[in-house]
């Protein structure tokens, strides 16, 4: 009896997981192809000439091959551990945001030219890690702690030359130092929302 109660549970657990990543997934492969890749590109002279909508897009185009799995392997950890707090409707909403704000920070960047969604990953660590915190999760901390120290390390000393080598690129680190702010800010906003909704609520 408990074997069943403990099977679908974990089915259940699978469906959530597959409901959240199978569209994701999807768009980051077809975001791969030549022709979508030129058009998803983050290009600053192209923003500039009023191509905005690659603001969002370049965070979902890849490299190469190794950087599309690398990335998506790290979303699909992403989610698996934070299921329970993430739906499609959130999870979407999430990805929009930090990567509209990571595309939007990246002009004030040197950056000419940025291809990859591990800046947004940064920002949705960071975000999960403060929401484990307003939780009272220990784990929060941890995870916060971990990104910031990495985020820190590679902007001292710069991304590892094999992650440079497989993904055929220099490693954009101020994408990833943007991305973890923008998590952070949008947690921030989110805050000061609710702060504000119950502030005018009349008791």
């Amino acid at each position: 009896m408990f074997l069943g109660i403990e099977d679908k549970i974990e089915s259940q657990g699978t469906f959530v997981l597959l409901k959240l990543l199978f569209p994701i997934l999807v768009m980051l492969g077809l975001a791969q192809l030549t022709l979508v890749s030129d058009f998803f590109v983050w290009d600053r002279s192209l923003i500039l000439q009023g191509e905005i909508w690659r603001l969002i897009t370049g965070n979902f185009t890849h490299t190469n091959l190794p950087h599309l799995i690398m990335n998506s392997a790290a979303l699909t950890v992403f989610c698996f551990i934070f299921k329970d707090i993430l739906n499609p409707k959130k999870l979407w909403g999430l990805l929009f945001f930090i990567s509209l704000m990571t595309g939007v920070l990246l002009l004030l960047s040197p950056i000419q030219s940025y291809v990859g969604l591990s800046g947004v990953l940064h920002g949705l660590f960071i975000w999960a890690a403060i929401e484990d915190i307003k939780q009272k999760r220990n784990t929060g901390w941890l995870l916060l702690i971990g990104i910031i120290t990495k985020i820190c390390w590679e902007q001292y000393f710069g991304a590892s030359a094999s992650t440079i080598s497989l993904i055929n690129a220099k490693v954009a680190t101020e994408a990833h130092l943007i991305g973890a702010f923008s998590g952070g800010t949008l947690q921030l906003a989110t805050r000061l929302i609710t702060l504000s909704k119950v502030s005018d609520d009349p008791k």
